[in-house]
């Protein structure tokens, strides 16, 4: 069961009130944001859940309860982990607002989710990287990316008249593809997942697993650089206990390189634009 620690102001009247005039991107936490343009509005990777305590202890709070959205015209999956392809946190989009599912095979065949995957087979769409769809006024391409951890996994390179805006899931620095990506579009913001070592409690052993998530404080600048990024925001990093990470330390990492040129911290709730730099909170928590 899904629970908003926020209730329903969050999507009712930050997300889903009036019409943005250009691509806009409320981040979601964990690694989940909902875009918005003037026809379109698209969930990437939502996760609403609880994590798996003791083993996976959310850290940050549940900022919308599914049920609560009215406005939902497709859900984009990056791979086939629990935290990016989640039935419960995706299912009021697709069931009660037609919404499609675009999701590598993997996320079908061998999700990371005991129960059943609730896609309608005339909405289930699978993809893999070169694949390129409408979705209303956006453009999407699936890209390749490189996550070690993952069956299989994309990156998607979202297109609008305002600007473009890029998803790398958990991947980490991939040169080849990457450059590829830079090569063929002007990426106005990139996500990309920031991480760090730390213990994960396995029930199994009794105890906590050293483990390494997501890029560190060198990789993802790495990632930027070979992506081109004006401006990225760091996402992942406050999610997991034990597994969290400064994005305030970036700058200093970034100073000899020519990417990213802004580097914006995203915490849940703010909204970027991609036509200029800045976040802006949501109104309710404006001081």
């Amino acid at each position: 069961m899904i629970h908003s620690t926020w209730g329903d102001w969050f999507v009712r009247d930050e997300v889903e009130e009036g019409v943005p005039d250009e691509l806009s991107l409320w981040y979601l936490g964990c690694n989940g944001f909902v875009l918005r343009s003037p026809e379109t509005t698209l969930y990437i990777d939502p996760y609403f859940a609880d994590g798996d305590p003791p083993n996976l202890v959310r850290m940050i709070p549940v900022p919308l309860d599914p049920v609560d959205a009215t406005e939902c015209d497709a859900v984009l999956a990056t791979h086939e982990h629990i935290d990016h392809m989640h039935p419960p946190s995706y299912d009021p989009l697709v069931n009660d607002l037609d919404a499609d599912v675009y999701a590598t095979a993997a996320c079908y065949d061998a999700p990371d989710y005991e129960g059943a995957m609730r896609v309608p087979s005339g909405q289930k769409r699978v993809v893999e990287p070169g694949d390129t769809f409408e979705i209303g006024d956006l453009t999407v391409h699936a890209v390749e990316a490189n996550d070690p951890d993952a069956i299989e996994e994309v990156a998607y390179v979202v297109e609008h008249a305002s600007g473009t805006f890029f998803h790398g899931g958990d991947s980490r620095p991939a040169p080849d593809s990457f450059e590829s990506v830079a090569d063929s579009f002007d990426i106005d913001v990139g996500a990309l997942a920031l991480g760090s070592v730390g213990n994960v409690y396995d029930a199994d052993v009794g105890g906590g697993e050293r483990s390494r998530w997501y890029m560190d404080e060198n990789e993802i600048i790495e990632a930027a650089n070979q992506l081109e990024l004006d401006r990225l925001l760091p996402t992942h990093y406050d999610m997991w206990r034990g597994l969290s990470a400064d994005p305030d330390v970036l700058g200093h990492h970034a100073t000899s390189f020519t990417y990213p040129r802004v580097i914006e911290h995203a915490v849940v709730g703010d909204r970027f634009s991609v036509a200029e730099p800045g976040c802006v909170r949501a109104e309710s928590l404006r001081e």
